[in-house]
C-alpha cells in the first residue's frame, strides 16, 4: 500500500508499496533481525497512530449492525493485536461515552452510520473505494467523534473489502497470513503502530478468488487426528482455511470432495460459517449446484427408487425427474447463502457424462442444453437473483461438447480448465470474451491423475505460473481464477504467489518473479534473509521443472553421458541443500519451524527422492558393468536415501511446531496412484575375488568411446574405475601426454573410484591430438582414447557466437545475440522459467498469428554459430509446453538467409498416458526438430521466428555428429559473452 502522507491523489494497493508504507512509518513486521528499537520507535513519525503504547492498547469499534464477516475480523485484528504486543484491546459495538485518546473505527459504506458520517462530512476519502468491488480505504481522521481525538478508520467499500482492510492492518503491524498455518512467529513489539495513510486497496485484478481443496486425503487424516476426531474435515478446520483464504485475500473455495472426506454440507456449521467469514463457496466441475455425487448420490437414490424398486442411476437421460429434484433440494437449502452455483453435469465423483439414450456428440450437446435450461430454472425459483456468480467449467470431455455446440447462458461464466499441468487448453475467443458473465480459469499447482500426480510438494515454477496466468488476463479472463491446491500444506508459496497475482495482475513482471520470492521470504523470516531464501527457493523450482520429484524414474537421467547428467544434477541439489542449512542456521530458534515447511522440507525431500533414483540407476549400471562389492554399495545408498526421506517426513509429521502436524505429509498416500516410491535394487553375493574393471565417461560399458575435451569448453570427464569382486584390488593410471591431468593416478580399490581426466591447455601447442590414460591393475591394462582439440586463446578471442565442440552446439536461448521486435510483436526474457536461468516468450499473447514471410513479418531471434564443417544437421527446439485446442502451437527456424521452416507443437492435451501430450508434461519440455544444411564451415546466424504468440522457447540444440542420447540438452556450448567460463562442475 502507497503511504500517502502529502495531499497528492493515493497510488494503488501494491505490496511493494504496502512495505513502502511500513518503512516509512518506522514498522517492520516480520523482520526478526531488524525490529525497531525503543529508541527508534521513539522517534518514529509522530503522525502514526498507535495501536498499543504504555501497555494500553486502542479499543477497537465495529457497529453491531455491521456484516458478521466484519465483525468477526474485526475479532482477528483484536487478536492480533495482542499477538504482537501481549496486549489485548476492548472490542466493542456502541460508541465509547468517555473521552479516548484514540479508537479504531472499522465499517462498511452503507452499513455504518459512523463511517458514513465521516464520508459526508468529507473528512473521509473513499474515491475510487464507494461503489466498488472489495476496495477499501485505511485513514487517520482527527475528532472523528465527539471525546475522540483521533480514530484510525477501516472503511470498506462492502463486507469484504472491510474484512480486507482489517487483516492489511494485521500484516502492517507484523502477523503474516501463515502465522497459523505455516507457524511464521509474530515478532514482539511493545508499541504498536501503524502509518496515518490514507491507505486505499483498490479493486481487484480478478473478482473471485479462491481454492480447491482437492486430493485432500493428508489433510483428511491430519485433521481427524488433530482438530475433529468425530469428523474428517468439519467446521474447526473450514474456519482454519477460511481465515487463511481472507488474510491472502482470497474470498472463493470450492470444498473437499472426495470419498474419505465429509462433504462440506453433511455437517451444517459449515455453509453456516463459511457465510459469517464472508467466503463465497462453489463446487467443482462435476459437482452441479453444490451436490457431492460422491456421498450425497446414493442416498437420495435409495429414498427415491423407480416404481419397480429399481435404484435410479446418474443419467439424465433415464432419470431427469429424479435428478431434477437432486438438485432443487440443495438450492433450496443453501438460497441464502453467498455461493457459487455449477451448472452442467459430469459423472459422480470425477467420471465422464453417462447418457445412455444419447451416443452421438450431437446427442449429447441437446442433453447437456437440456440440462443447463433445467438447472437454471431451478435457481431462477429456488434462488431468484441472489442466484450468481453461476459458472460452467468444461473440462475434459465437457470441453469437447462445449466446442460441439453446448448453448451457456450469456450471465453465465465460462471457467477454462488447464490440462491438469498448469498449461491452458484453451482461451476465450472475441464473443466470449464479450459475454456478460465472463471468463474464469481452475487451475492445478496439485493434481492427481493421468500422466503422472505431484500432490507432494510445490513444485510449479511460480514463472510458469506467471506465464499462464499473465496470458489468461491478457484475453480477457478476469471473472474467477480457481487454484487446485490439495492439501493446502506444501502448496503455501505457490498459492501466495497466485493469490498476490490474482488482486493485482500487474504487480510482478517478466523479470521479477523472484521478486515477490524475496519479498514474501523476507515478511516471513527477515528481510536480511529475503534475497537467499528467494534463490534457494528459485534453484529448487528450476531442479523441479527438469523434472519434478514426484515424476523421478528410473533411467530419466543419463549417468553415463555429459559429465554424469545425473550426478551433476544431484551435485546441484547438494549444494542448494547446503545453502538452505546454511540460510537456516542463521535464524532465530522461533523461525526454525516455519523454515522447516516452508523451505528446508520441500528441498531436502525432492534431494532424497531424487538421490534415491541416482543411486538405483548407478547399481542398475554396476550390474550391466559387472562390478562386484560396489553393486551392494549402490543398493545401500539407495535404502539409507529412502531411510532419510521417511525420518525427514516423520520429523515434519510428529515434531515440528509439537506434533500440530501429524499426518499432513505423506509422499505415498494409499488413494494415491503409485508414487516414485522405493526403487528395486539388485544385489550380489559376496565371493573372495577381486578384479579391475573400467569404464569412461560415454560408455556404458569399456571405454570404446574417446573422452573429448575442447579448448572452448575446458571440460572435465570421468572414468571409473572399479572391482569386479570383494577382495581389494591395487591399481595405477598414467596418461600418455603430460598435459593429461588426472585427479588421482591410483590406489586400492574395494568398490570403485571415479577419476576426472583434465587438460593443462596452457601446456598444450594449438592442434587436434589423441591421448590415452591406461589403467592398470590386477595383471589387466586398459586403455581409455582421448580426443583434445585446442583452437588456443586466440581462437576464443576470434569467436563471435556460440562454438560447436564435442559434436555438438548448446544454446541456451536467453542467450540471443539480438531480438527484432516485428508486426506488434517481440521476443522477451521471463526469468527463472524454464531449466535454466529464463526463457524467451513471443509475446503480446493476444498478438496475431505469422504464417508466411517470417523474415519481414515475424519477432525475430538470432544466434551466432560458429560450425566447425558442413552437412545436413538435427536441430532440436526446447519448447515450454502450451496448448490452444482451438489453434496451434508454432514456431519457425532459419539458418542465414535460408527459407524457415516451421515446427508445429502439441496443440492438445489428451489426458492419456505415454503419447506426446503425457511426454510433454512429465519432462516440462517439448522437443521439436528440424534440419538445418549448413553450407560451408565458420560463422552462421541460427534465426527463431514467432509463428503463433505465447509460445516459450528454453534451448537448442544442434547435433554435428557427435551428441549422445540423454534427458536435459547438453551443458551450454562456449560464447565470448554468454558462457565465456563454462559450467565444469563435476558430478558424484
Amino acid at each position: 500500500m502507497p503511504h500517502d502522507a502529502s495531499p497528492r491523489p493515493p497510488q494503488p494497493w501494491t505490496r511493494k508499496a504496502f512495505l513502502r508504507g511500513m518503512a516509512a512509518a518506522g514498522v517492520a513486521p516480520l523482520l526478526p533481525a531488524v525490529l525497531p528499537t525503543a529508541a527508534a520507535q521513539a522517534a518514529s513519525d509522530p503522525s502514526d497512530f498507535p495501536l498499543v503504547r504504555g501497555g494500553t492498547a486502542v479499543e477497537l469499534y465495529v457497529d453491531a449492525a455491521d456484516d458478521p464477516a466484519v465483525i468477526r475480523a474485526a475479532g482477528d485484528l483484536q487478536a492480533d493485536v495482542e499477538r504482537v504486543s501481549g496486549v489485548r484491546p476492548a472490542l466493542r459495538h456502541t460508541l465509547p461515552e468517555t473521552a479516548a485518546a484514540g479508537l479504531v473505527l472499522v465499517g462498511t459504506l452503507g452499513a455504518s452510520p459512523v463511517v458514513d458520517r465521516l464520508v459526508a462530512q468529507g473528512r473521509l476519502d473513499v474515491s475510487r473505494v464507494k461503489g466498488r468491488w472489495e476496495a477499501s480505504v485505511t485513514q487517520v481522521v482527527e475528532r472523528p467523534l465527539p471525546g475522540v481525538e483521533r480514530a484510525l478508520v477501516i472503511a470498506g467499500s462492502d463486507r469484504r473489502g472491510s474484512v480486507y482492510g482489517i487483516y492489511d492492518t494485521s500484516e502492517r503491524i507484523g502477523v503474516s497470513p501463515w502465522y497459523w498455518w505455516a507457524d511464521v512467529p509474530v515478532p514482539h513489539r511493545d508499541t504498536v503502530s501503524v502509518p496515518a495513510g490514507p491507505l486505499k486497496r483498490y479493486e481487484p485484478s480478478v473478482r473471485y478468488r479462491g481454492v480447491f481443496i482437492n486430493d485432500e486425503q493428508n489433510l483428511t487424516t491430519w485433521s481427524h487426528r488433530t482438530q475433529e476426531p468425530d469428523k474428517n474435515i468439519g467446521p474447526e478446520t473450514y474456519k482454519r482455511v477460511f481465515e487463511l483464504l481472507l488474510r491472502l485475500k482470497a474470498n472463493y473455495l470450492w470444498p473437499a470432495m472426495h470419498p474419505y472426506s465429509d462433504f462440506f454440507n453433511k455437517h451444517r456449521e459449515n455453509p453456516e460459517l463459511a457465510d459469517r467469514y464472508g467466503i463465497v463457496v462453489g463446487s467443482s466441475h462435476p459437482e452441479a449446484l453444490l451436490r457431492n455425487g460422491v456421498h450425497e448420490w446414493e442416498p437420495w437414490a435409495q429414498e427415491h427408487r423407480g416404481a419397480d424398486g429399481a435404484l435410479p442411476v446418474y443419467d439424465y437421460t433415464v432419470n431427469p425427474a429424479v435428478i431434477s429434484d437432486y438438485w432443487r433440494a440443495r438450492a433450496t437449502q443453501n438460497a441464502s447463502y453467498e455461493s457459487s452455483w455449477t451448472i452442467g453435469m459430469r459423472g459422480l465423483h470425477d467420471s465422464a457424462l453417462e447418457t445412455k439414450y444419447a451416443t452421438t456428440v450431437p446427442e449429447k450437446v441437446a442433453v447437456m442444453n437440456d440440462i443447463i435450461a433445467d438447472q437454471r430454472r431451478i435457481l431462477a425459483e429456488e434462488v431468484g437473483t441472489a442466484a450468481e456468480p453461476q459458472i460452467f467449467i468444461p473440462y475434459k470431455e465437457v470441453l469437447e461438447l462445449y466446442n460441439a455446440g453446448v448453448q451457456v447462458p450469456d450471465d453465465v461464466t465460462l471457467i477454462w480448465p488447464d490440462d491438469n499441468h498448469g498449461n491452458m487448453r484453451q482461451l476465450p475467443n472475441d464473443a466470449e470474451r464479450r459475454r456478460a458473465g465472463g471468463n474464469g480459469i481452475y487451475y492445478h499447482l496439485s493434481y492427481w491423475g493421468r500422466p503422472k500426480s505431484y500432490l507432494w510438494l510445490d513444485t510449479t515454477q511460480l514463472a510458469k505460473v506467471w506465464q499462464e496466468l499473465r496470458r489468461v488476463y491478457e484475453h480477457g479472463v478476469d471473472r474467477m481464477w480457481i487454484f487446485n491446491v490439495g492439501d493446502v500444506k506444501s502448496i503455501e508459496t505457490g498459492l501466495s504467489f497466485s493469490m498476490d497475482m490474482a488482486w493485482d495482475v500487474d504487480r510482478w513482471d517478466a523479470d521479477d518473479v523472484e521478486g515477490f520470492l524475496a519479498e514474501w521470504a523476507g515478511r516471513q523470516f527477515g528481510r536480511r534473509y529475503g534475497r537467499e531464501i528467494a534463490a534457494v527457493r528459485s534453484e529448487y523450482y528450476r531442479l523441479a521443472a527438469e523434472r519434478r520429484p514426484e515424476f523421478i524414474d528410473r533411467g530419466v537421467f543419463s549417468v553415463i553421458h555429459h559429465g554424469d547428467e545425473a550426478g551433476r544434477r544431484m551435485a546441484a541439489y547438494e549444494r542448494l541443500l547446503e545453502r538452505v542449512r546454511a540460510t537456516g542456521a542463521k535464524l532465530p530458534e522461533a523461525y526454525r519451524d516455519a523454515y522447516f515447511e516452508l523451505v528446508e522440507y520441500p528441498a531436502h525431500g525432492a534431494y532424497l527422492m531424487n538421490l534415491k533414483y541416482y543411486w538405483a540407476d548407478r547399481n542398475a549400471l554396476a550390474v550391466r558393468q559387472g562390478r562386484g562389492a560396489g553393486t551392494n554399495r549402490f543398493a545401500d545408498l539407495v535404502e539409507a536415501a529412502h531411510a532419510e526421506e521417511a525420518a525427514l517426513t516423520r520429523r515434519y509429521n510428529t515434531e515440528v511446531a509439537g506434533g500440530k502436524w501429524d499426518g499432513i505429509v505423506n509422499p505415498y498416500p494409499s488413494q494415491i496412484p503409485k508414487a516414485p516410491g522405493r526403487p528395486a535394487v539388485t544385489r550380489i553375493a559376496r565371493q573372495e575375488t577381486s578384479g579391475l574393471g573400467v569404464a569412461a565417461e560415454g560408455n556404458e560399458t569399456g571405454t570404446d568411446r574417446p573422452l573429448s575435451f575442447s579448448s572452448y569448453t575446458r571440460d572435465r570427464r570421468f572414468l571409473d574405475v572399479f572391482n569386479t569382486g570383494f577382495l581389494p584390488v591395487d591399481w595405477s593410471a598414467e596418461a600418455s601426454r603430460p598435459w593429461v591431468l588426472l585427479s588421482t593416478a591410483g590406489g586400492s580399490v574395494i568398490e570403485q573410484t571415479r577419476v576426472w581426466v583434465e587438460i593443462d591447455w596452457a601446456r598444450l601447442p594449438e592442434g587436434a591430438y589423441d591421448a590415452t590414460v591406461a589403467v592398470s591393475g590386477a595383471g589387466q591394462r586398459i586403455e581409455v582414447p582421448l580426443r583434445v582439440v585446442n583452437d588456443g586463446e586466440r581462437g576464443r578471442r576470434r569467436a563471435r557466437g556460440f562454438v560447436e565442440a564435442h559434436g555438438y552446439v548448446s544454446i541456451d536461448a536467453v542467450h540471443a545475440d539480438h531480438r527484432v521486435a516485428r508486426g506488434g510483436a517481440r521476443w522477451r526474457v521471463v526469468r527463472g522459467l524454464g531449466r535454466r536461468t529464463g526463457a524467451m516468450e513471443a509475446v503480446p499473447s493476444t498478438a496475431a498469428p505469422v504464417t508466411a514471410d517470417f523474415a519481414a513479418r515475424a519477432p525475430e531471434l538470432r544466434y551466432r554459430v560458429r560450425f566447425g564443417g558442413a552437412g545436413r544437421f538435427p536441430v532440436t527446439v526446447f519448447r515450454l509446453p502450451s496448448l490452444d485446442e482451438r489453434g496451434h502451437r508454432r514456431l519457425a527456424l532459419a539458418l542465414d538467409d535460408q527459407p524457415a521452416t516451421v515446427l508445429t507443437g502439441q496443440a492438445v492435451a489428451t489426458g492419456n498416458r505415454g503419447d506426446a501430450w503425457a511426454r510433454n508434461v512429465e519432462d516440462g519440455v517439448e522437443k521439436l526438430t528440424a534440419t538445418l544444411t549448413v553450407t560451408e564451415p565458420g560463422e552462421h546466424v541460427l534465426r527463431l521466428f514467432m509463428v503463433d504468440p505465447g509460445i516459450a522457447v528454453d534451448q537448442i540444440v544442434v547435433d554435428t555428429g557427435g551428441l549422445p542420447v540423454s534427458y536435459l540438452a547438453p551443458p551450454e556450448s562456449y560464447h565470448p559473452v554468454f558462457n565465456a567460463d563454462p559450467d565444469r562442475t563435476p558430478g558424484w
